[in-house]
C-alpha cells in the first residue's frame, strides 16, 4: 500500500508544517568540510556513503547537508513511484541499477533497522512492431551485464498475462528477478538516520549565493535559513544533488554564464523541474491484474502496477514536449487522465475500462534537457564541485550507486567501482549526449 501511505504520509506532514512551522533541523554552522546542497535521495546518499567510508578509511570528514523543503512535502524522491529496474540501453544505467536492488534488498545490512518494503514484481516493458527490435537488443545487453529479464512473444504474453490484450504488440520484455518497487520514503529517512548517526548534520534552509576565493574557486555558500538572515557556510568541498533545482543552484555558481571566458563556465547545467502526476484507481473489472502483476509499460508510455492488497493500482504517463504541464504549483490536472492515460489502459487491459480514481499526486522529475540522464562528477572548471543531478525520472534506484560514486570521487579521487565517467560534465561541453532509449 505504499501509495496510499505515501498520500497519507504527506497530508500529514503538511498538516504539521501548518501547526508547528519548519521541521528542526541541525544549527547551521559557519563551516564544513564537505556542503550537501540538498537533502533528498542524492544529497542524503551521498551524506551516508561519505561518511561511512571515510570511518572505514580511518578519515575524519565534517559533512553538512541544507534541504530547501524541511518536511520534505515537494521533495522528487517522496513523491516517486519508488520502482528499480534494469532495463535500459546505457550499460551505466543497467549498473547502477543493479547496485541499487543489491542495496534495497540488503537495505539493513546498510542502513541498520529499516523496512523498505521491497516488492519484486518485476517490470514488463511492451514493444510494438517499430520498437522490438530495440527492446530485444537491449534485453541482450540487460542479461549480459547481470540482469535477468525474458523476452515474450504474444502468445506467450497471453499465457502468461491472461488479463492484457496483446493488440499491436510485438514484444514483451519481463523482468523475472531484481526488479520491483520500493518506499521512496523509507530510503530517504534511512539514508538520514545512518548519515546522522555517522555524524552527518542536515540543516534547514536555501542556498541564494555563492562566495569565491582570491584564485577564482568556490570557497562557501550562502544560506536563507528562513529566519530573516542569511549566513554563509565555509566549505573545502561541495556536492551540488538540488533535485529539480540544480540548474537554478548552478547559475549561482556563475555556471551557465554566456559571457564566461572558459567554455566550462559558459555550458549550464541544462537541469530543470518538470511536473509528473501519479493516479491511484480502481476498478470492478472482471479479469483483473493480480497481486504478482509487475508494472507494465506500454509502447506510448503510459504505467501501471499494483498498490497494495485493497484492489488499487499506480498509473500514470510522461506528456509529450510540447505538452509539459507548469511547475509552479503540485496541483494534479485530472483532465489529462481522462484524455491521454485511461485510453490506452482501458485499451491494454479490458478490466481497467470502468477504474474510478480513488487518489492522486504530483511530483517533480529533476529533467536534464540535454539528453534526459543523470549528470555526475567533478565539474571542469570548479575542482571542489561535485554534481549529482539530471536523473530524469529514474534517479531513485540509482541513488545508492550515485552516492557511492560522489564519496569515491571525494574520498579516492577517482571512480572505484563503476565508472561513470561517461556520464560527467564534460559530456555538455563537449556536445555528446548519452541519450536513454527506455525512458520511463
Amino acid at each position: 500500500m505504499l501509495g496510499l501511505r505515501r498520500v497519507l504520509r504527506l497530508g500529514a506532514l503538511r498538516q504539521l508544517r501548518s501547526l508547528s512551522g519548519k521541521p528542526q533541523g541541525d544549527v547551521l554552522p559557519g563551516s564544513c568540510g564537505v556542503l550537501i546542497i540538498g537533502g533528498g535521495g542524492m544529497g542524503a546518499s551521498s551524506a551516508f556513503w561519505l561518511k561511512s567510508r571515510a570511518l572505514q578509511l580511518g578519515r575524519k570528514l565534517n559533512v553538512l547537508v541544507v534541504e530547501r523543503d524541511a518536511g520534505y512535502t515537494s521533495a522528487s524522491t517522496v513523491l516517486s513511484v519508488g520502482g528499480v529496474r534494469q532495463q535500459f540501453s546505457l550499460a551505466e544505467n543497467i549498473e547502477m541499477s543493479l547496485f541499487g536492488y543489491n542495496f534495497v534488498v540488503n537495505g539493513r545490512e546498510h542502513l541498520g533497522d529499516v523496512d523498505l518494503c521491497y516488492q519484486p514484481n518485476g517490470y514488463l516493458i511492451l514493444a510494438s512492431e517499430k520498437g522490438a527490435h530495440i527492446l530485444a537488443k537491449n534485453s541482450k545487453l540487460q542479461n549480459e551485464l547481470g540482469a535477468r529479464n525474458e523476452l515474450l512473444g504474444p502468445e506467450a504474453l497471453r499465457q502468461r498475462f491472461p488479463w492484457l490484450s496483446t493488440e499491436g504488440l510485438e514484444l514483451g520484455c519481463h523482468g523475472i528477478d531484481k526488479e520491483g518497487w520500493f518506499d521512496p520514503w523509507a530510503l530517504l529517512m534511512g539514508y538520514k538516520k545512518k548519515a546522522r548517526a555517522l555524524g552527518a548534520n542536515f540543516a534547514n534552509g536555501s542556498v541564494v549565493g555563492f562566495e569565491w576565493n582570491d584564485s577564482g574557486g568556490l570557497s562557501g555558500a550562502v544560506v536563507d535559513a528562513g529566519d530573516v538572515l542569511q549566513r554563509t557556510v565555509k566549505f573545502d568541498t561541495c556536492v551540488l544533488a538540488a533535485g529539480a533545482y540544480s540548474g537554478q543552484v548552478a547559475r549561482l555558481a556563475g555556471i551557465g554564464d554566456k559571457e564566461a571566458k572558459e567554455a566550462s563556465l559558459s555550458v549550464a547545467l541544462p537541469v530543470e523541474p518538470r511536473k509528473r502526476y501519479v493516479y491511484v484507481v480502481s476498478t470492478q473489472g472482471k479479469n483483473c491484474p493480480g497481486l504478482a502483476t509487475p508494472l507494465t509499460v506500454d509502447p506510448d508510455g503510459t504505467y501501471f502496477r499494483r498498490d497494495g492488497l485493497c484492489g488499487n493500482f499506480l498509473c500514470g504517463r510522461s506528456p509529450n514536449e510540447d505538452e509539459e504541464p507548469e511547475c509552479e504549483t503540485l496541483d494534479v490536472d485530472h483532465g489529462y487522465f481522462e484524455t491521454d492515460v485511461w485510453p490506452t489502459l482501458a485499451n491494454r487491459v479490458p478490466a481497467f475500462e470502468s477504474v474510478k480514481i480513488q487518489s492522486s499526486w504530483a511530483g517533480f522529475y529533476d529533467h536534464n534537457t540535454f539528453d534526459a540522464n543523470g549528470v555526475i562528477g567533478r565539474h571542469p572548471h570548479y575542482s571542489n564541485l561535485f554534481i549529482a543531478a539530471g536523473f530524469s525520472g529514474h534517479g531513485i534506484q540509482q541513488t545508492p550507486a550515485v552516492g557511492r560514486a560522489i564519496s569515491e570521487l571525494i574520498l579516492d579521487g577517482k571512480f572505484t567501482t563503476l565508472d561513470l565517467s561517461r556520464l560527467g560534465f564534460e559530456r555538455l561541453v563537449n556536445q555528446q549526449p548519452m541519450h536513454e532509449v527506455n525512458i520511463v
